[in-house]
């Protein structure tokens, strides 16, 4: 008997009530999922274990031998399920002969081409993107010459919150809220010395501060 293949890009979702199968596009992950298929071996096993809870003796003793119906699941049952739904999810597939993916017709076939879209790109969507970027990239590079800054005080010590009362600054040299001076340092208005703030007097010319 030939072996089964389709198998890496699936996963088994088979119980001891059933066969079902989720198969899965190598490009995008998309996900197709097979028809459930009730499992006779597996209805029985459940009905012996059920019967031995309920009744115990004999029927109990003969629930243990539910042990091998369930290993059945596995066995001969699952693979013809499994070819089964191999053949119910192979429409929605195609196999790339350059990179031997498979991929979603939906979504990663190139029919023109007969290749995935990964080995052949659709060209109308690879210029669309490519124009994109580049609008992109050319205002990143003409944004870069222009000047954004003019008015604003760049050297001064910036404070995002007054450490008095915890109000945003807006970029204001008092607080909005409590008035409190938010520069860390200040300029003497006759000699241009810096200061703290709350400094009194010009530590350089003696000019009394406001």
């Amino acid at each position: 008997m030939a072996l089964i293949q389709f198998t890496r890009n699936h996963t088994d979702h088979s119980t001891d009530k059933g066969f079902q199968f989720e198969f899965f596009c190598d490009r995008c992950g998309n996900g197709f999922m097979s028809e459930f298929k009730a499992s006779v071996t597996g209805m029985a096993a459940s009905a012996l274990h059920a019967a031995g809870n309920l009744f115990g003796g004999i029927l109990g003793q003969a629930s243990s031998s539910t042990y091998d119906i369930e290993r059945a699941v596995q066995g001969p049952a699952h693979d013809k399920a499994f070819r089964e739904a191999i053949e119910e999810a192979k429409p929605n597939f195609k196999q790339c002969p350059k990179c031997a993916k498979w991929v979603c017709l939906a979504t990663c076939w190139n029919t023109k081409r007969s290749l995935c879209y990964e080995c052949a790109p659709d060209i109308e969507t690879e210029l669309a993107s490519a124009q994109v970027q580049t609008t992109v990239d050319q205002m990143k590079q003409k944004l870069q010459q222009q000047d954004l800054t003019k008015g604003m005080d760049l050297t001064t010590e910036a404070v995002a919150l007054c450490p008095g009362c915890g109000a945003h600054t807006q970029g204001a040299k008092f607080c909005p809220e409590c008035g409190k001076a938010l520069h860390s340092k200040n300029e003497c208005s006759k000699c241009g010395t810096k200061f703290e703030a709350g400094t009194k007097f010009c530590p350089e010319c003696g000019n009394k501060l406001v």
